[in-house]
């Protein structure tokens, strides 16, 4: 009776797989169907070869200088950006710019707000 338990006990499991070859057509829709508000705004602006970025996201860093400061669009009087000072810097250096006062950074890079209207 001890030989019956342990083949019973140690019997490797047989479990049934399925597998089923239907493919199914897929039809994506386009994203300006299900965009709404400012992203269906964006989309269709680079649709018309407008500026893709209207917001100003994404700037990169000119000269600089309190001379020729880079330039931060923005259709309020003030603005937070974040400064990645160096490319291999772990954070993020936060600061207010106010229309007509450029700012300096940390790192030496000088930041102006100027006005850009708003979509």
């Amino acid at each position: 009776m001890a030989s019956l338990c342990t083949r019973i006990a140690f019997k490797p499991s047989h479990r049934n797989a399925v597998f089923s070859c239907v493919r199914l057509a897929t039809t994506y829709t386009d994203p300006k169907e299900l965009a709404t508000g400012l992203e269906k705004r964006e989309i269709i602006n680079e649709e018309l070869g407008k500026d893709p970025d209207p917001y100003g996201l994404a700037v990169k860093r000119g000269p600089g200088t309190k001379d020729k400061p880079n330039l931060i669009p923005s259709a309020f009087e003030s603005r937070v950006i974040g400064c990645i000072c160096d490319d291999e810097s772990s954070h993020i250096n936060w600061m207010w710019l106010h229309k007509g006062t450029p700012t300096r950074c940390g790192c030496g890079y000088w930041f102006k707000l100027v006005e850009k209207p708003a979509l």
